[in-house]
Parts: C-alpha cells; sequence; structure tokens
C-alpha cells in the first residue's frame, strides 16, 4: 500500500496536514508571495566574479532567509517517518529515475542531478569538458545527451554508494511553472519527434474531431490536462517533477542552485569542485527565447484557474521544497 503512493501525493498530504497549505492557496496567500533572490549573489565569486565564495558569504538578508527557508523545508518534510533516507529505500522505478539523472565526475568527485528545462544542456558541456571529451563549452555542435557522459546508474551498487557518501552533489532548480511552459513551448512548438509521440495523442484525447492534427497545434491548456492525467513515475523527464528526478530526501545534496541566478551558482559550484579557472559557465545562445514572466502570466491567466488548480498537487513539493510561489491567477491579478 504505502509503496505504491507517489511521493509527491504522499507529502502533499504531509505538507497540507502540518502547515496548513490548501488553506493557504485557497486564500491566495502563497501566490503573493514573492520569493528573495537565490543565492549566491553577484560578486560572491572569488576566482570568477571577485569577493567572497557563494556559500561562505554572508549579509544579505534576503539570500538568507530563501537559503535558510529551502534548508528548513527540506529538513521538515525528508524528516517524516514514511520519507526515504537513501536511494535504496526507494522503490526499484523510483531509484532507476534518480540513478540515471546523476552525472559522475570522478576527476572532480562530484554528482550532478541533471533537470532538463534547467540548463541541463549546458552542464553536460561542461562535464564533457571536464573529463577531456570536448575541447570548449563554446564548440558550435550539437548536444549528444548520453555519450561521453558518466551515469551514476551504470554502476555497481558499492560504487554508487561510495560516491553518494564522498562526493560534492549538487542540483539546479526552477520555478515549476515556469519549467513546464518552457518544455511546451520548445517541445511542442519546435522538435517533430515530440510533436508525433506525444501532440498527436495529445489532441485526439482532448480535442473534438482532432484526430487529423500532426501534433504541432497542441494548446497549454491540452499539455496540462494531459500531465493532469498523466501518473507522475511515467512523465517524460521534460515535464517530471524535480522531486521524482532527483529524490532530494534520498539524495542529500550540498547544494541547490537555481535558474534564476543561472551563472552565480554554476560558477560558484565549479569554484567549489576546483574546476580550471577558464571553465566559465556558457552564457545562453543568441537564438534562445526566455520565458519572461510576462509570457508566463500570458499563458497562466488564459489558462482555466480550475485546471491549475488541480494540478498543483503533482507539483507541490517542487514549490514548497524549492521556495517557489504558486501561481498567481486570481482575477485582479490577471487584470493587470
Amino acid at each position: 500500500g504505502g509503496a505504491a503512493l507517489l511521493p509527491s501525493m504522499l507529502m502533499f498530504g504531509v505538507i497540507v496536514a502540518s502547515s496548513g497549505l490548501l488553506l493557504m492557496i485557497e486564500k491566495g496567500i502563497l501566490a503573493e508571495v514573492k520569493p528573495p533572490p537565490l543565492h549566491p549573489l553577484p560578486g560572491e565569486l572569488s576566482r570568477r566574479g571577485g569577493g567572497r565564495g557563494g556559500e561562505e558569504a554572508g549579509g544579505d538578508l534576503e539570500h538568507e532567509v530563501l537559503r535558510d527557508i529551502r534548508n528548513r523545508t527540506i529538513r521538515a518534510v525528508c524528516g517524516q517517518r514514511a520519507m526515504p533516507r537513501s536511494v535504496w529505500e526507494l522503490p526499484p522505478g523510483q531509484r532507476r529515475t534518480v540513478l540515471r539523472h546523476l552525472l559522475v565526475s570522478d576527476k572532480y568527485r562530484f554528482l550532478y542531478c541533471y533537470v532538463p528545462k534547467v540548463a541541463c544542456s549546458n552542464w553536460k558541456r561542461i562535464l564533457k569538458v571536464l573529463d577531456g571529451a570536448l575541447e570548449s563549452v563554446d564548440v558550435k555542435l550539437k548536444m549528444d545527451h548520453k555519450s561521453d557522459l558518466v551515469f551514476l546508474g551504470d554502476m555497481k551498487p558499492d560504487e554508487i554508494s561510495y560516491r553518494l557518501k564522498n562526493y560534492y552533489k549538487f542540483i539546479f532548480v526552477r520555478n515549476p511553472m515556469e519549467r513546464l511552459l518552457s518544455a511546451y513551448r520548445n517541445k511542442f512548438g519546435e522538435i517533430k519527434e515530440y510533436q508525433q509521440k506525444y501532440g498527436v495523442e495529445i489532441v485526439r484525447r482532448y480535442r473534438k474531431n482532432g484526430g487529423n492534427s500532426a501534433g504541432d497545434d497542441v494548446t497549454f491548456s491540452e499539455f496540462l490536462r494531459y500531465l493532469l492525467d498523466e501518473e507522475v513515475e511515467r512523465m517524460n523527464e521534460h515535464w517530471m517533477p524535480i522531486y521524482n528526478l532527483c529524490q532530494p530526501c534520498a539524495v542529500r545534496y550540498d547544494f541547490i542552485g537555481s535558474y534564476e541566478r543561472l551563472n552565480a551558482d554554476a560558477n560558484y559550484v565549479l569554484e567549489r569542485v576546483q574546476s580550471p579557472s577558464f571553465i566559465r559557465f556558457p552564457e545562453r545562445q543568441s537564438w534562445y527565447k526566455p520565458v519572461t514572466a510576462e509570457t508566463l502570466q500570458y499563458y497562466l491567466c488564459n489558462t482555466q484557474r480550475r485546471l491549475i488548480k488541480e494540478l498543483l498537487p503533482k507539483y507541490i513539493l517542487d514549490f514548497s521544497l524549492f521556495a517557489y510561489p504558486l501561481p498567481n491567477v486570481t482575477s485582479e491579478f490577471c487584470r493587470q
């Protein structure tokens, strides 16, 4: 019975029981909370940006508050009796997922849990440079997401345990709704493989007379309805919750970086693992179109509130553990 419960749904119940989260959702309290800037702050990096190292630097109240909230929340949630204490306590399917998302650098002794749509391609590029498989992070080539990378899941149990215990471990997170919108626009607006594999089925399932669609006209509402009906553990990695991909209760990460402070956090990690000083996190490509706050607001405010509200439980741990506000889709906000 217990093992069959999806972790996100199980912990949604735990959080609701312990902090009255549902009441806060109903009253719109969390939607009004704006998170402070994520760490480290500009100028905190010694070798790559001047100033002191990210985690050691102090003096910025908002930075310290956010880090404290995140750490306390993770400790409280992961301290619940039902939560896993190691990857070996996870059901086999969940263990396979996290182990195949943990990339290994034996040379620099770190583990990075990659999350699609959170700059993971650039991190994979850096890993290849560190391993000598790629000359520079600026080399212009299509990213191969499998070759020249070492996955923790390909190792023996004792090798896995040793690295989990002794290596520096980090992940990068992103606002859950922003990540979903980024995945939607990229996969259904640009990638034919996803249009054919997922788009055709989504339109056929949720649209009357949608049988003739090529899968390139999926609406955002149809995509969210698909996510609502999909089992979390069976989701594609590009929209699977970060919690399920990286299991922050079973794996004790030393650092949680954020997409919002990507360069500063990434360069802090590179300094922390003592990578060569010439390696910096790549700048965004000129063709890349980021999801802005205005774009996200437009999509959310043109989506049924009921649909967003019903979808929140599947991603509630990503919101709460990583200190992101729930989406504000009140009439007053959407009229602005």
